[in-house]
């Protein structure tokens, strides 16, 4: 399983960094890859049951801002 998911990992990252423009920098690459990243981890959360419903998250920022 492990390296299964590693090889999806790494196709999705060949794949977003063919798709950048020719002319891309290395700060281009690492910022697509850093938000694929963040987008499946988002993912993965939610397949999980790891989120806060809207108003728990508005709750959470008033609480915060105090």
């Amino acid at each position: 399983m492990y390296n299964s998911i590693m090889g999806i990992t790494k196709d999705n990252a060949i794949k977003a960094i063919q798709e950048l423009p020719d002319d891309a920098t290395y700060e281009d690459i690492m910022k697509k890859l850093y938000f694929l990243e963040k987008v499946e981890k988002g993912l993965k959360d939610i397949r999980e049951g790891a989120t806060v419903t809207h108003e728990e998250a508005k709750e959470r920022i008033q609480r915060w801002l105090k």
